[in-house]
């Protein structure tokens, strides 16, 4: 089913008005936090860019509708996050973070309970923030295992009408507050009953924070990250950190399921996270090819310039070249090379391997090496497609095709590379698997299978 981006006319009102506040304002977060020097006090000081954040609704309309909130979708959260991302990432990852601290409520909260946790982070005020503490030191990919697996470290037992949490957690985004004691809501990852099985022993609470805060928060460091400079994600420690009984998200024993749809609910957002800052990272490169001279009269990118392609064929070379205009003699030179990298590797059918055998040739060919895919020619046989290379211009020796009577199906032999000549012209074709590596830039080691060899395996 075909997927239809276009955005409607909300949806591009919704993306500039997320612009414009990214621009206007996220864009002071760098600012406002290079020369501070601890990972707390940056990711205080972005507290009133938060504030502004949830009094333009920005955190409402990541709650949906039914439960009070201005959400539409996925794809409007998609839209906001990539605007933000591409401006900041410490601000929006904290607003998105949140998101992932309300999931658990969202998925599996009793009505009373959506309504209780909820509330706070509906109002156009403060710096509201809600954390989902999953992640354990030591890990947490196997939070799951049985027995002997230690699994899930941080445990509850009940006492009275309590929960008493007891654990340690880490990379849980704003967590400890702006304070240090704790966010306005923490959905509590922990084992209820150590001796069940897995998938029953796992609960998540809902610890609210109290005016005072949350008692047996302690905070033991944040970690000090390359990326997110002024975003908090500390470790810390609950020490009988106390919760009502009925603040099971979802019952007791079904937090393997609700820890799964939590994350599952979000996972699309940090793919957008990736399309933000690639977006950044090409308008960086091209701002700079616009702008740098490299020593020239001209910048790599003359104003205004272009690529017109034209093809011609290049019967030794068997690829397309292309006009340059409006390109500095750098930028030509940067551009003919990766234009015609695959044209000198790729032999179209017809091309019996005969190519460039001058001196020079092998040495052109290591100027520059793009990626597998780039110095392939395909071309059809037989309604069959076949994958052939010349290697360092050498012509290439011949070998048996494969055999119909091999036993491979023709779909088998597409697949591996291998196709069979119609029964008009059987000739021998060459057809080879060329894997490569490189070890310490100087190593380099040709493979090649034939056929004949492959099918002995096969």
């Amino acid at each position: 089913m075909p997927i239809d981006f276009t955005l409607t006319k909300e949806q591009r009102e919704l993306q500039m008005s997320a612009r414009s506040f990214a621009r206007t304002v996220l864009s002071g977060v760098a600012d406002a936090t290079r020369h501070l020097a601890t990972p707390a006090e940056r990711f205080a000081a972005t507290r009133p860019f938060y504030e502004q954040v949830v009094k333009a609704g920005f955190l409402r309309r990541m709650i949906p509708a039914p439960l009070g909130g201005e959400g539409t979708g996925v794809f409007d959260m998609a839209i906001v996050a990539e605007e933000f991302q591409s401006v900041d990432v410490n601000v929006s990852l904290t607003l998105f973070g949140s998101l992932l601290g309300l999931m658990p409520v969202m998925l599996a909260g009793s009505p009373a309970q959506q309504k209780t946790f909820i509330a706070p982070f509906l109002e156009r005020a403060g710096a509201p923030l809600a954390a989902f503490a999953f992640s354990e030191p030591g890990g947490s990919a196997n939070f799951a295992s049985p027995v002997p697996g230690t699994g899930l470290r941080t445990a509850a037992h009940l006492d009275g009408e309590d929960w008493v949490i007891t654990g340690a957690k880490q990379w849980v985004s704003s967590a400890t507050g702006w304070d240090g004691n704790g966010a306005d809501l923490i959905c509590v990852v922990c084992r209820t009953d150590p001796a069940a099985a897995p998938d029953s022993a796992i609960s998540v609470i809902a610890v609210p924070r109290p005016a005072g805060g949350i008692k047996g928060i302690a905070l033991e460091r944040a970690a000090d990250l390359m990326g997110h400079r002024a975003h908090l994600t500390p470790r810390f420690r609950l020490e009988q950190v106390r919760a009502p009984r009925d603040n099971v998200l979802g019952g007791a024993g079904g937090g393997l399921q609700l820890v799964e749809m939590s994350f599952a609910g979000t996972a699309a957002l940090v793919g957008v996270f990736g399309v933000a800052l690639m977006r950044v990272a090409f308008d960086y490169a091209l701002n700079f090819a616009r702008s740098e001279h490299r020593g020239g009269a001209v910048p790599i990118i003359a104003p205004g310039g272009r690529l017109r392609a034209g093809r011609r064929q290049d019967g030794d070379r068997g690829g397309a070249l292309s006009e340059l205009e409006g390109l500095s003699r750098h930028g030509q030179q940067c551009a003919r090379r990766l234009r015609t990298r695959a044209a000198r590797q790729g032999v179209r059918l017809g091309n019996r391997g005969e190519g460039d055998h001058r001196p020079d040739a092998r040495g052109r060919h290591r100027k520059l090496r793009p990626p597998m895919s780039a110095r392939r020619s395909v071309a059809g046989c037989d309604g069959l497609s076949v994958v052939r290379r010349r290697q360092h211009g050498r012509a290439p020796p011949p070998i048996a095709y494969a055999p119909e009577e091999s036993g491979l199906r023709s779909v088998d032999r597409v697949r591996c590379g291998l196709t069979v000549p119609s029964a008009a012209s059987r000739k021998p074709r060459h057809i080879a698997f060329s894997f490569r590596w490189r070890w310490c830039g100087a190593v380099r080691i040709s493979i090649s299978v034939y056929c004949k060899g492959l099918f002995r395996l096969l």
